[in-house]
């Protein structure tokens, strides 16, 4: 292995970049003296590491170089078989093929396999062989651009469909009713997590509402929280006893789940307007509030197990009445882990919560504008955006329902 820098001999055309690193894998003693000489001459800063053998190429691919030249006539590979092993070695690098007057066809072959380019030995200067280096680096840089965004357009494309999945459009036509859903990421976030919430009116009148928590972050957990969502209105559509749509969607997370230590929590709702009453069902979730004149949470004997913990649990309902005009609030605990900006690194929780949308209803703000509201003051105690997801979902219901 010979390593030389290719400095300037009197004549001042500026660098390529600065230090440009450029691996030559050529055999010919002859090929790569003149290969060393023609970028002398065209005096330009490169850095020139020469290599006899693939073998000894793939030893020196995993450090940063800039482009490869590469001889199609090597001991140990030919042809199209040496250009394959430099690309799955070095996927980001350019490549410069370099081949004969006699297999010219060659050099086209191997653009299409994947190089930047190909040079013909005899037929170049050292002006042609630098500008030739230039233009590889440059369009692999763009190939990598062009191979970036489209791979953020793909992710941007999916984040939409789960999107769809997990925060759908309210089935509800009553008037006098109202729904307001919101859904904000996590900090370091870059897609969607795994909470998810719905809503569904019944033939019947009645109001179901569903919001729950896949534990854990990324496209797995979102998949897997559109798998619910889907399955508790399929399931509340379809009629069946309510008691058993929380261990159907038990046994779906069963069924799904990547490894048996994904859980979910769940908090779902049925309203009925007309006899002034909800039963609620709570698997391991934050209990949801009612707010009226006060801030009234769920009592504690309806909580349960998470999802996915027990096999075969079962979630007793829980009743309670309200006035005829009301508003209930389910969340995601990513609203209440947060920190509550008073007295140093306490938590926010959920009676730092309470003490917030007590505060905010005395303003006489409507669902929308408190939810927007609660949300701001959270952010705002918490010093920046929330660590964790957050999902939050108002109903309110007056007596036109």
């Amino acid at each position: 292995m010979t390593e030389t820098s290719a400095t300037p001999r009197g004549a001042s055309s500026p660098p390529i970049v600065a230090k440009t690193r450029v691996l030559l894998v050529e055999d010919d003693e002859g090929d790569a003296f003149l290969v060393r000489e023609l970028l002398l001459d065209a005096a330009v800063d490169i850095d020139l590491v020469r290599v006899r053998s693939l073998a000894e190429a793939h030893q020196h691919l995993p450090e940063q170089y800039h482009c490869v030249l590469l001889d199609l006539g090597l001991p140990d590979a030919q042809g199209m078989e040496a250009l394959r092993t430099v690309l799955d070695a070095a996927p980001n690098i350019a490549v410069l093929v370099l081949t004969g007057l006699a297999d010219e066809h060659r050099g086209t072959e191997a653009v299409a396999a994947g190089a930047q380019d190909y040079l013909v030995k005899g037929t170049i200067d050292g002006q042609l062989l630098t500008r030739a280096i230039r233009y590889a680096v440059e369009r692999k840089r763009a190939d990598e651009s062009t191979r970036r965004l489209y791979e953020s357009e793909a992710r941007a494309a999916e984040n939409a469909r789960l999107e769809r999945g997990l925060l759908p459009q309210p089935l509800v036509s009553s008037r006098g009713v109202e729904v307001v859903t919101r859904y904000r990421p996590g900090r370091h976030q870059s897609l969607l997590g795994g909470d998810f919430y719905d809503v569904v009116e019944c033939k019947d009148g009645s109001l179901f509402a569903m919001i729950g928590d896949v534990a854990g972050h990324g496209p797995d957990e979102a998949a897997l929280g559109v798998c619910l969502r889907i399955a508790w209105r399929t399931l509340v559509l379809a009629g069946v006893d309510p008691d058993t749509v929380l261990p159907s969607m038990d046994a779906v997370l069963s069924s799904e789940r990547s490894s048996e230590e994904v859980f979910a929590t769940v908090s779902m709702v049925r309203i009925d307007p007309e006899q002034r009453a909800a039963r609620f069902w709570l698997a391991g979730h934050p209990l949801p509030v009612l707010l009226d004149h006060d801030i009234t949470p769920v009592p504690d004997e309806a909580a349960g197990t998470a999802l996915g913990i027990v096999d075969g649990d079962f979630w007793p309902g829980f009743d309670l009445e309200f006035d005829r005009t009301c508003r209930l609030m389910l969340y995601t605990d990513g609203l209440i882990e947060g920190y509550d900006g008073q007295g140093g690194r306490r938590r926010l929780g959920e009676d730092g919560m309470h003490r917030l949308l007590l505060d905010l209803m005395g303003t006489g703000l409507g669902a929308s504008e408190l939810t927007d509201a609660l949300l701001a003051e959270v952010r705002e105690r918490n010093g920046g955006e929330l660590t964790d997801d957050v999902a939050l979902l108002i109903l309110s219901w007056t007596d036109e329902a």
